[in-house]
């Protein structure tokens, strides 16, 4: 027996996804009647427009404030004091305003200032006076005294109006609210009437939630034309961070080429010269038999055991090969070093910039080390060539295949690194093979004039 699916069953399922829940104002006006009134939209409007209000009085309280002790200068210099008030309440005010805005409007609004490049006031003043976002702040200050209360005090007017014909007749008996007028003739003496009223109220009311919505949405859209950063700001400041990363990567590898050059020029010299001494004594000592010849020849097999860890190290650090040579040379020697045999095909016709041959080679070498531990192929390949202002390599092998980057071989720490220069990775490994990777680097970084 094959049960049927209920009704209420079939019902869901033609019923489809759900629609998504609006992230602001502006998109809860698309809901129907029911929707929006039930949800708490037109209450967050209310509550936007009404602290707008008190941001509107604390604004101006601070700039009379501050008018009080320059009322007798002349109206040239008191105008020059208020433009001075204005720009100098534009940061802050517009801070609190994209923090008021989440009200409304669940998308965060990010600060479209950036950050100086030197410490002090001098270097933080003049780049804030050069900024485009500054100065929209400050217009915004001079619109919020000027336009927006209109906004605020006329949506929390309008839903005062509408609260207080329905509840004004019930306050009556109980409050001495004096004669109700209503629309300037209409007095308010009978039972009747009070009905007629609140019922008035009610019939208001739903307009009024779509009124605030809309006055709410409409300042929200006003707050993100001037507070919200450009498309150009941004691009600039990702610019930024993409260069800031850069040299930070350029930072760590100066580091990292010092600590190579300090172990290769000091401990593995001093190593090298240890060698010999033993092995001068050790001769010395050929023709002992006792345990002072075992001993100083032990100790010279350890030392040189030490000196070949020490130069793999260094090599893993910076290998003084690529310095000198460049990719080619440097790819070529891992792949002679490589258990499973490499064929390396790398044509450079110039040397690049630091940063993306030290990017180059770890790739490289990453890729060769995850063929040798998990490909279980016979051969490899690596080759490389430029096109066009991008330099493309390719490690492949026989192998396997089936990788991906997420099964922990160092793809995705691979990706990130070949990202700091501002290039790509790409994976193809089909089950059962073969796998390449391919990575396209940038011929020269931001940094690089």
């Amino acid at each position: 027996m094959i049960s049927q699916p209920s009704a209420d069953r079939r019902a869901s399922a033609n019923a489809g996804p759900p629609a998504a829940a609006p992230l602001n104002c502006r998109q809860a006006l698309t809901l129907g009647p029911r929707l929006l009134l039930t949800s708490g939209w037109p209450w967050r409007s209310l509550g936007y427009l009404a602290c707008g209000g008190a941001v509107v009085f604390l604004v101006m309280a601070a700039a009379m404030n501050g008018l009080i002790y320059v009322d007798t200068l002349p109206d040239y210099a008191q105008l020059m004091v208020v433009v001075v008030l204005a720009a100098a309440l534009g940061m802050p005010v517009a801070a609190a305003e994209r923090l008021r805005l989440r009200l409304v409007d669940t998308e965060c609004v990010g600060n479209p200032h950036v950050a100086p490049d030197a410490p002090g006031l001098k270097a933080w003043l003049w780049l804030r006076i050069g900024e485009a976002a500054t100065w929209r702040e400050f217009s915004y200050a001079i619109a919020l005294t000027a336009v927006l209360p209109l906004i605020d005090f006329g949506g929390v007017l309008l839903v005062g109006s509408v609260v207080i014909l329905i509840a004004a007749p019930f306050l009556e008996p109980f409050v001495d609210l004096g004669p109700l007028i209503v629309f300037g003739y209409w007095h308010i003496s009978t039972p009747l009437d009070r009905v007629v009223v609140v019922l008035v109220g009610l019939v208001l009311l739903p307009a009024a939630g779509y009124l605030v919505t809309a006055l709410a949405a409409g300042r929200a859209a006003f707050v993100r034309l001037l507070l919200a950063p450009r498309e150009s700001e941004v691009v600039a400041r990702v610019q930024e961070l993409t260069r800031s990363r850069i040299r930070l990567a350029d930072a760590f590898e100066a580091e990292r080429k010092r600590i190579e050059r300090d172990l290769h020029d000091g401990a593995q010299q001093r190593l090298v010269g240890l060698i010999m001494t033993l092995g001068i004594v050790e001769h010395g000592l050929v023709e002992e038999r006792s345990d002072r010849a075992v001993l100083v020849a032990k100790a010279r097999r350890e030392a040189e055991g030490v000196l070949a860890d020490l130069r793999e190290l260094i090599r893993g650090i910076h290998p003084q090969l690529l310095t000198d040579r460049g990719v080619p040379a440097a790819v070529a020697e891992i792949a002679d070093r490589s258990p499973v045999p490499v064929h390396v095909d790398i044509t450079l016709a110039e040397r690049l910039v630091s940063a993306v041959e030290t990017v180059a080679y770890f790739a490289v070498k990453e890729a060769l080390t995850n063929v040798v531990k998990h490909s279980g192929a016979r051969t490899a390949w690596v080759t490389g060539r430029r096109e066009g202002d991008r330099l493309v390599l390719c490690v492949g092998d026989d192998g396997v295949g089936g990788a991906r980057p997420e099964d922990g071989r160092g793809l995705q720490g691979l990706a990130d690194r070949v990202a700091v220069v501002g290039g790509r990775l790409k994976l193809l490994s089909p089950s059962g093979g073969p796998t390449e990777l391919v990575v396209e680097l940038p011929w020269r970084t931001p940094d690089s004039a």
